[in-house]
């Protein structure tokens, strides 16, 4: 007997298609069989989106709109019921990223980045679920969570605020949606390495790398400029990095995409309130846990490839 993940049939929603995770959550869902919404504030990443979809021969349509109007999100939402009369699959992607340290970040740019990620996760998990539930919809809610959400990492106090608010927010929509059949997890990947050719290209137009946190030099990290105070110290170590994950590679926005794929099928249809971690191990590490020389891992296997654009 051959085990195939199918979404055939299934609809999909994905807030925040920026070319990178967002965009590879979308045409994974794609791939799988879904037809998809894509929103976002930035009308050029739905187009690319919807392109990259359409080449690749699946069916999207445009789902503009801020995930903190409700308005908006009622719209958009219901843009997608006319046009395919369901929602299957819901996935909160729509975040804002980077940011500063507790000692630096404003409160307004500290508020605007929790209010995307709180009203986006609600507003869209609440109306998609009441959609879902009105129609006997057993469907699946992912909401993206990070690394940052878990564990500490400085420089960025409002991303992890908020990514940490989004852990708990999944386990109790789990339970408010549990008698309707309808699922919620998170889903936490940790800085995917970039594996969209159109962004490639880009990055390697304007003169820069692939991107991902195990290339280049020495960095800084993340985080916005410290202060020149004199008391000032270091928070993060800004030597070569070396494979930090025990894989080797904290995988690609493709890895993430199929990992949503099966758990938004009806294969995962018994995990609700519970989180999927894509990371090449970094979250199970202990601190003082140092991986062999990049030349000495034998990494994963082979990328399954969804992008059959030509590089």
């Amino acid at each position: 007997m051959t085990v195939e993940v199918s979404l055939e049939g299934k609809v999909a929603l994905v807030t925040g298609v920026g070319p990178n995770i967002g965009s590879g959550i979308a045409l994974a869902l794609s791939k799988y069989g879904a037809k998809v919404a894509c929103n976002d504030v930035d009308e050029a990443a739905i187009k690319a989106c919807i392109a990259r979809i359409e080449r690749n021969g699946g069916e999207a349509i445009a789902a503009p709109g801020d995930v903190t109007d409700e308005a908006a999100v009622q719209g958009y939402i219901g843009t997608v019921l006319e046009r395919w009369g369901r929602i299957d699959i819901l996935v909160n992607n729509a975040a804002l990223l980077g940011g500063r340290g507790v000692l630096d970040e404003s409160a307004a740019d500290f508020e605007r980045a929790v209010r995307v990620s709180a009203l986006g996760n609600f507003l869209n998990t609440k109306h998609v679920a009441r959609a879902m539930a009105e129609r006997g919809i057993k469907g699946s809610i992912v909401c993206i969570s990070s690394s940052n959400g878990w564990s500490g990492t400085s420089g960025v106090i409002a991303y992890a605020f908020h990514k940490g608010g989004v852990n708990n927010f999944v386990r109790a929509a789990a339970m408010d949606l549990a008698p309707y059949g309808i699922r919620v997890n998170s889903f936490t990947p940790t800085a995917p390495n970039p594996d969209n050719p159109e962004l490639l290209a880009e990055r390697a137009k304007a003169g820069l790398g692939p991107g991902g946190i195990l290339q280049g030099g020495p960095r800084g990290g993340l985080g916005g400029p410290t202060g020149n105070e004199p008391w000032r110290r270091p928070s993060r170590w800004t030597g070569q990095r070396s494979p930090m994950v025990p894989m080797g590679t904290t995988g690609t926005p493709t890895d993430i995409g199929h990992a949503v794929a099966w758990l938004c099928s009806d294969y995962a249809r018994l995990i609700t309130g519970t989180d999927l971690v894509v990371d090449g191990g970094a979250r199970a590490k202990n601190f003082a846990y140092a991986p062999a020389e990049a030349s000495e891992l034998a990494g994963p296997l082979p990328l399954i490839v969804l992008d059959e654009t030509p590089g």
